[in-house]
């Protein structure tokens, strides 16, 4: 067996080298661009951080462009960090703008939160996401409130109706407490920080990859909080991603209040998602992409002898139900990627050809599980949905994950998407979702499903990726 095997067929993946957090993701006159923070040259001790660039027609055929920003001045000398990409102008003008973070770390005995650090808010501008012009510094260490320590990053920008822009940055108090700052301009140049934003209680010391999400008129304010191991539903995790709720009406613009720890979601309740970043495309969809990692995991990211490290969500759909929880649905696009339908039986083992398949099962009348390779188990029982990582399994194969549960009251709906080393998991419609790496050394994927279900289909799935590779 090579390393071969795990490379994906619809989760984006870097070609070589070390892959995390979404940047910079737009649709621009029909192409999708998907950015991230790349190090080409992983592992090598000190690999440039940048950011890398994925682009795609449809959101299933990918082609890798490598390195497209790189930590080449002096104010992102040890990383060109996370960002977003905003749209400018129209008809012939209409172009990119790129923002995003510059991190240095100064030579020395420094602690790297309060003093050695410097962190730029850079702009770069592109007529159509390939092209990359000057690199522009618009905001300095000493452009932020006195109250934040050197960690403030990863900018989010959008343009109100009104012609008002807006950013919003993750950062760390003096107090160790998590935080928003949120920006104003009148031409996305010149910025001044208008409020900040604070939980009502102690939630995390540091905020990072904060995001303003808009459904049917109702604002979220998502973000990864860190420092969080001591809230039981963190599963142990320093880092968590999820989504604040604005009040009816409210806008991160104007809102001025102590946001509501309590009503925090997290977006993924698996073992590898972290940094999800949201744009609208040019259907009007909002979609969501994260990181299939995590920035210190208990567990293992990467196997001896892989090439390259970590992959990106499939892209979701996100919309907002009733009671405002957000679902996330694969995109429909991947739809495409069927080909031939597989057996998949009730109450029976299936067997399956490869790794790479979408599985659909619903009309569930509990009890209910699904057992893949008799090593990683979906399991709905006493209010529970679980993924689990069985002992029957092998070590190796869940590299050190174990297993994680989310309170639901019934179970309606399951889809599974197995991708080589990945694993997406969307239930009740996509109102529940778990995302893990798992790496299976077997040639088919046997399937065995108990419950009662009118409606259990398998399709193997195509390779959209790899023109990312080849």
């Amino acid at each position: 067996m090579t390393t071969d095997c795990w490379r994906m067929g619809f989760h984006i993946m870097p070609p070589t080298g070390w892959l995390n957090d979404p940047n910079g993701l737009c649709q621009f006159h029909g192409i999708y661009h998907v950015f991230h923070q790349y190090s080409p040259d992983w592992p090598a001790p000190g690999a440039p951080r940048g950011w890398g660039h994925a682009t795609s027609r449809d959101l299933i055929h990918w082609e890798h462009h490598g390195m497209a920003i790189r930590p080449d001045t002096p104010d992102e000398a040890q990383g060109s960090y996370s960002g977003c990409a905003v749209r400018v102008g129209t008809g012939a003008d209409e172009h990119l703008r790129f923002y995003y973070t510059g991190n240095v770390k100064e030579p020395g005995d420094f602690d790297y939160i309060h003093t050695g650090r410097r962190a730029a808010q850079l702009l770069i501008e592109s007529p159509d996401g390939f092209e990359l012009g000057e690199k522009r510094v618009l905001l300095r260490n000493e452009d932020y409130p006195a109250n934040c320590t050197l960690h403030v990053r990863d900018p989010k920008v959008w343009v109100d109706a009104d012609g008002t822009w807006w950013m919003l940055l993750g950062a760390r108090d003096v107090d160790d407490c998590g935080m928003v700052l949120v920006l104003s301009s009148a031409d996305g140049i010149a910025w001044t920080v208008v409020r900040e934003i604070y939980p009502c209680a102690p939630f995390g010391f540091m905020w990072e990859c904060p995001d303003r999400i808009e459904l049917d008129g109702h604002v979220y304010l998502s973000c990864c909080p860190q420092g969080m191991a001591a809230f039981p539903w963190a599963s142990g995790m320093r880092d968590v991603a999820g989504y604040f709720p604005l009040p009816e009406g409210a806008d991160l613009s104007t809102f001025d209040q102590a946001i509501p720890a309590e009503s925090f979601r997290l977006w993924d309740h698996g073992f590898d998602f972290y940094a999800p970043q949201t744009f609208t495309d040019e259907q009007g969809r909002t979609l969501l992409i994260g990181w299939m990692g995590m920035p210190e995991a208990p567990y293992e990211s990467a196997p001896d002898n892989l090439s390259w490290c970590h992959c990106l969500t499939v892209p979701r759909v996100l919309t907002r139900q009733a009671d405002g929880v957000i679902a996330q649905a694969p995109a429909p696009e991947l739809d495409g990627l069927h080909e031939q339908e597989e057996a998949l039986v009730a109450n029976d083992t299936s067997v399956l050809s490869g790794h790479r398949h979408d599985l659909v099962i619903e009309g569930i009348d509990d009890p209910f599980s699904l057992t893949l390779d008799d090593e990683l188990e979906i399991v709905f029982e006493d209010g529970s949905l679980t993924l689990r990582f069985t002992a029957r399994g092998t070590a190796s194969i869940g590299a050190g994950r174990t297993e994680r549960s989310c309170a639901v009251e019934n179970l309606s709906d399951v889809r599974v998407l197995v991708d080589s080393s990945a694993v997406e998991v969307f239930a009740n419609g996509g109102r529940i979702v778990f995302a893990t790496r798992w790496f299976p050394c077997a040639d088919t994927c046997i399937v065995r499903l108990v419950g009662s279900t009118p409606s259990a289909r398998a399709w193997r799935m195509g390779d959209g990726m790899r023109g990312t590779y080849a």
